[in-house]
This record gives C-alpha cells, sequence and structure tokens, in this order.
C-alpha cells in the first residue's frame, strides 16, 4: 500500500522546512458508519505547520477531490476567523502526472492554494458567518 495525501503532505511540508503534526482526529464507529470516520480540526484542517516564514499554516489536504473541498473551506465557519487571527490557511490536492511530457513515467505533485478573506464571497471583516 503507498503513501496517503496526509503522508505526502507532511514529507513536502518537512521538506519546506516546517514543523508539522496531524491534528485531524479518528471517531470510533457508530450506527451509519460502520469504519468510523475523520473529524478535522474546524472540520478544515488535517495538519498545522510551524513555518518559519509565515508562522501558523493550517492544511488540508486531500487527492482528486480537489474542488469539493475547496467548497468545504470557502463555506466553512471557522475558515475567515483563521486567516483574521493571523493564521495562514492552504489546500493540498495531491494528483498523478507525467514526470516529463511525453514520458510513461508518473510522479505525485501537489495543487495547492493559499486561501485569502477574498476567497470567501460575502464575508464582512469581523462578522461571524451564517
Amino acid at each position: 500500500m503507498g503513501m496517503t495525501n496526509t503522508q505526502r503532505t507532511i514529507r513536502a511540508c518537512r521538506e519546506l522546512g516546517r514543523e508539522v503534526d496531524i491534528v485531524e482526529r479518528r471517531v470510533a464507529p457508530c450506527p451509519g458508519r460502520p469504519y468510523g470516520f475523520g473529524r478535522d480540526l474546524f472540520h478544515i484542517i488535517d495538519l498545522i505547520c510551524l513555518d518559519p516564514k509565515l508562522g501558523i499554516v493550517g492544511v488540508q489536504s486531500c487527492g482528486s477531490d480537489y474542488a469539493g473541498h475547496y467548497r468545504k473551506i470557502v463555506a466553512a465557519q471557522h475558515a475567515p476567523m483563521w486567516l483574521e487571527a493571523g493564521g495562514v490557511l492552504e489546500l493540498w490536492g495531491w494528483r498523478k502526472v507525467k514526470k516529463v511530457r511525453g514520458s510513461r513515467v508518473m510522479v505525485w505533485r501537489p495543487r495547492r492554494h493559499t486561501f485569502e478573506l477574498s476567497d470567501f464571497a460575502g464575508y464582512t471583516e469581523g462578522e461571524p458567518r451564517a
């Protein structure tokens, strides 16, 4: 079995010189969810990074459902509050791409987005979201 998207993100963040820890927690199996499920910090953050240049960075890591995770973050109540509090919020979506155009060799590469308050349509600074 290969690496998970979270493991890929941890490795890549460490290569950027960041200290990283997982804040997503596993919730025990319950009716309707026989295998349990993962619960993100504020429902949007899988990893917390300490970056010497950026400060505290919250990272959501995903695979092929990049657009779904982007929509989830933009709709989240706590995302703009995280940014207002001085945190940085990133989305890392992993996919396999050709190493070189025309090559058969495939490598994992992230698609990254760093959120800004302007990403949250209709958000007024200091106002709670509905």
